[in-house]
């Protein structure tokens, strides 16, 4: 029999609070997090608006040692997993230090530095580089620095994966455990590539928005008036655990993970296949994973990116996998307030499904005025519904065809 999963630990950093209550009291009121870029000059790039964090203070998660030597992506994912950990009460120790793992992704890793070393560079030869520029660079070291600041000996890895590297992380890390190779992990993901360089590659792929003189409507995913996604930043990070690992331990349990799918489009670097086959097909095998049919989900928070490509591929996609149910299922999408958060959107996703089952309220698509006719689903236009959510799904498609889709469901005992 296949080992139960349930999620302990929650914690989030985001265009919308500096922890989770205050990222869910935004999403409850439709609220964005969009605004004007404030940690560059935005003179050089078309788009001038994104999700930053806003009055996050790294101090109260690390010393000035540590803030000056680490990469933003490294310490958004420290400041959610020490709020996981403390949400979920888990205690690493001798005894159980080689049962508990990490699995953090990241799409792009320390894209900052990697831009402020080239500048320091290029301001001439004697200018020293930091020794800590290649360990603040690596994507993994988000998932590194993790392991060491609560001892966790077992299983590590760091799926990049581009949009998709948080669902993917917590999705491989749940079945270390189902396979027995772990009983606990920290998993989810983490970025932090407001950058001139990722604002100008994305502006020249014509990937997102433009929209500067209304940051806070830019994000309209199924929108006939939208214009591509808003980068945004942040972390997201669960504590997994086997069911009687936690029982044993008497943690509260905020839901379980009971389906995972994993699948590639195998067809373009950033456009999706005809067809909608391989959302879809990711779909079908997350519902399978799940042992559920389509008619058990309650609530989808869809990939929505905002841009053409996606809201309707991805419609089409739930209509081939849900049938007639599909008009039925409350669909939205959080990047319409938090924006995109790449590597860390899959996980702080699959937080706000939970989030979604246990507080019975389904969140909002802000910015939906005028509804593209391709987009017909319910996409739960501008405010919260409640309604009762016992299963959701979360949807996240990355470039390079990288499809991860999670189903959590409501925690029965």
């Amino acid at each position: 029999m296949k080992r139960r999963i349930v999620i302990t630990g929650m914690g989030a950093v985001t265009p919308l609070g500096n922890n989770l209550a205050e990222t869910w009291q935004g999403i409850c009121q439709g609220k964005s997090g969009i605004d004007r870029i404030t940690s560059f000059d935005v003179k050089h790039v078309e788009t001038k608006i994104a999700g930053e964090l806003k009055g996050f203070d790294p101090l109260e998660y690390l010393n000035r040692k540590e803030v000056r030597r680490l990469d933003g992506f490294i310490i958004y994912a420290l400041a959610a997993a020490t709020m996981a950990m403390a949400d979920s009460g888990l205690i690493i120790q001798e005894d159980n230090a080689e049962r508990t793992g990490v699995v953090i992704g990241s799409a792009i890793g320390g894209l900052a530095t990697i831009e402020k070393a080239k500048e320091g560079m290029l301001l001439g030869p004697l200018r020293r580089l930091s020794p800590f520029t290649i360990p603040a660079v690596l994507s993994n070291l988000a998932a590194g620095h993790v392991s060491i600041r609560f001892g966790a000996k077992g299983p590590i890895n760091c799926p990049v994966a581009a949009c998709s590297s948080g669902a993917c992380a917590i999705g491989d890390a749940a079945r270390l455990i189902a396979d027995g190779y772990a009983d606990a992990m920290i998993a989810g993901g983490a970025e932090a590539a407001v950058t001139e360089l990722c604002i100008a590659g994305f502006n020249a792929m014509q990937a997102i928005s433009t929209r500067n003189e209304e940051p806070q409507k830019a994000s309209r995913p199924f929108d006939v008036d939208r214009d591509g996604f808003v980068v945004s930043e942040g972390s997201g990070v669960v504590v997994l655990e086997e069911l009687s690992h936690a029982r044993k331990r008497g943690a509260r349990i905020h839901g379980e993970l009971v389906g995972y799918g994993l699948t590639s489009d195998a067809y373009h670097m950033a456009a999706p296949p005809p067809g909608h086959e391989g959302a879809a097909r990711c779909m079908r095998a997350a519902l399978a994973d799940a042992q559920s049919d389509g008619a058990k989900i309650d609530y989808i928070n869809a990939h929505g990116t905002s841009t053409n490509l996606n809201d309707s591929y991805e419609t089409e996609a739930i209509k081939t996998v849900f049938g007639e149910h599909a008009k039925e299922i409350p669909v939205s999408s959080t990047k319409s307030m938090t924006g995109h958060m790449l590597g860390a959107t899959g996980a702080v996703e699959a937080i706000l499904c939970l989030k979604a089952i246990n507080e019975g309220l389904v969140p909002p698509t802000i910015n939906l005025d005028n509804p593209d006719p391709l987009c017909d689903l319910d996409y739960v236009p501008g405010v919260a519904r409640k309604i009762n959510i016992k299963t959701a799904m979360s949807n996240t498609f990355g470039f390079g065809g990288v499809n991860a889709v999670l189903v959590l469901r409501k925690f029965e005992g």
